[in-house]
């Protein structure tokens, strides 16, 4: 059987959960309490951080590298395109969420609201908490920008890109810290992109004492 060993409201587990349900591969997914460090799941991955997925009898770790294997063993659908260029453009927009986005937002907000909390680090920062909604509201627009021109994130398909950025926009949504008012463009995206069978899984998720926001599985939001 194939395994995931991910955290719920992690965005790099969520990329590959979309992933793993778009190329309708059946996996067992696993709750990694990656923070305390243990030995069985150091071994996984010396490295300690999650996702780490158990594919046809063998270990992968990294997000965007288990993505593209994905997506090059299993061609169909598509996540990446053929053509370097467009390629190219994929890989910057999924570095953007996960570096950039992750550093400005996800950190700061689902590091303060969320995971402070389970780890039982105590209480979060309001003011690292508003510089993370404030960040977000720049990303937005830049979203809007980009979907002015083109019918996904990174061209006229979906792509990986796409599940970049939902990964991280869906973390947020759990907890209601994303002002879908701010672009109509971006909200129909979400919209679209959450509809899709392989998000299915993404919505049923429930952190213990800390239940989704009222829309956060629903699809006309």
């Amino acid at each position: 059987m194939n395994r995931l060993y991910h955290v719920a409201l992690s965005p790099f587990c969520r990329k590959v959960r979309l992933t793993l349900a778009e190329k309708k591969i059946e996996v067992e997914l696993v709750e990694e309490r990656y923070w305390e460090q243990n030995s069985d799941f150091l071994r996984r991955n010396p490295a300690g951080k999650v996702p780490v997925l158990r594919y046809e009898n063998r270990l992968f770790a990294e997000s965007q590298a288990i993505c593209e294997y994905l997506d090059e063993m299993i061609p169909e659908p598509a996540l990446m395109p053929r053509e370097p260029e467009a390629r190219y453009e994929v890989r910057r927009l999924c570095a953007w969420f996960d570096d950039k986005f992750n550093a400005e937002v996800t950190t700061k907000v689902m590091g303060e609201r969320v995971w402070k909390k389970v780890q039982k680090k105590g209480y979060p920062d309001s003011k690292t908490v508003k510089e993370g909604l404030a960040a977000t509201k720049y990303h937005i627009d830049y979203m809007a920008w980009l979907l002015d021109q083109r019918r996904w994130l990174a061209g006229d398909v979906m792509t990986l890109a796409d599940f970049a950025a939902a990964a991280h926009l869906s973390c947020l949504d759990y907890i209601s810290d994303v002002d879908w008012h701010r672009s109509d463009v971006v909200k129909q995206w979400y919209a679209k992109i959450k509809s899709r069978p392989a998000f299915r899984s993404l919505l049923a998720d429930q952190l213990p004492g800390m239940p989704p926001s009222p829309q956060y599985a629903e699809l006309d939001f």
